[in-house]
């Protein structure tokens, strides 16, 4: 309850944020409707590779990930959103950089872009999620890939489901360095609205997301693609353990990304952690606000587990 007392209270600004959002994108690009012309623009990358920059084809664990979260141009939903694109990819590789000489592994910076965006109020197309068009986020994944940056899709759906917004953002998830997250907590029922219960999702829908991301990295003979899944309740992803996790064009990570006191988290990290399904790996997020206090990199690494995939919001 305390972690969702914080949660809805960070959230209340982002109401006001969206609604800002909204109109200035409104005034600079047409109105986003979920049409086929609009989910199929043309690419503005080059043609995938099938590695990694140092050869791997495999995620985790041959790589450890670190990123900032958030959205373009909306600083009230995380780090990634508080300053332009250029200054976003030399903040996360110097971010990435503190955990570089701590870690054994190489450490792959990343952005986690919320792509669809819980929105507390009715959307356009009455599903309460915001999806961002194709068009604002191909500079960048470009410019990510250029950086040698890994990239993180976030889903929020509302009231319609994660695999019908993944294919919305086809293109993107194509791309050998773009990833796939799932945040249960923004996944609402016909009845339900955000900030008045917390969401879940079927473990039934999470495997189907997995199926057709595992086939479209297979297609576009990619390296492993991420496959995150957000928790902070074990509520959020009832029957967790029947998640099919083996996919081998898929690197399965739960994030635990509750925030708070120290004590609170770690307990929650001991929950999320427990009867983890096997081939998946734990992720831990840092809330720069929230957390009391914040772990530095160093106190980060001495998680039990160590988490392979560290966030910062």
């Amino acid at each position: 309850m305390q972690i969702w007392l914080r949660r809805t209270l960070y959230m209340l600004p982002v109401i006001v944020a969206l609604v800002i959002f909204l109109a200035i994108q409104h005034a600079t690009a047409p109105p986003l409707h979920k049409t086929t012309h609009q989910i199929t623009a043309k690419p503005q990358v080059p043609p995938p590779e099938p590695a990694f920059a140092d050869g791997s084809r495999k995620l985790v664990p041959e790589h450890r990930l670190v990123a900032l979260y958030g959205t373009p141009s909306m600083s009230v939903l995380g780090a990634l959103g508080e300053q332009p694109l250029e200054q976003t990819i030399t903040r996360v590789k110097d971010v990435a950089a503190q955990y570089q000489v701590i870690s054994r592994e190489p450490i792959l910076p990343t952005l986690e872009i919320i792509t669809t965006v819980a929105s507390a109020s009715p959307t356009e197309n009455g599903d309460y999620s915001q999806e961002i068009p194709i068009d604002t986020l191909w500079p960048w994944i470009t410019a990510a890939r250029e950086a040698g940056v890994y990239v993180v899709l976030d889903l929020q759906p509302g009231r319609t489901d994660f695999l019908t917004q993944a294919k919305q953002y086809e293109p993107l998830l194509r791309q050998p360095h773009v990833g796939l997250a799932l945040d249960p907590e923004w996944r609402l029922t016909p009845t339900q609205v955000h900030l008045t219960q917390i969401g879940s999702v079927s473990i039934d829908e999470v495997n189907a997301v997995a199926d057709w991301l595992a086939s479209l990295a297979h297609d576009a003979n990619s390296p492993q693609k991420a496959f995150l899944l957000h928790q902070f309740r074990l509520s959020m992803i009832p029957d967790r353990q029947l998640l099919h996790a083996a996919h081998p064009e898929l690197s399965y990570i739960v994030q635990m990304d509750g925030q708070g006191a120290q004590p609170v988290k770690q307990d929650t990290w001991r929950t999320i952690g427990a009867s983890l399904p096997g081939q998946t790996y734990l992720g831990w997020k840092n809330f720069f606000d929230e957390d009391k206090p914040m772990l530095t990199p160093q106190e980060t690494m001495n998680i039990v587990p160590v988490p392979w995939y560290i966030s910062y919001q």
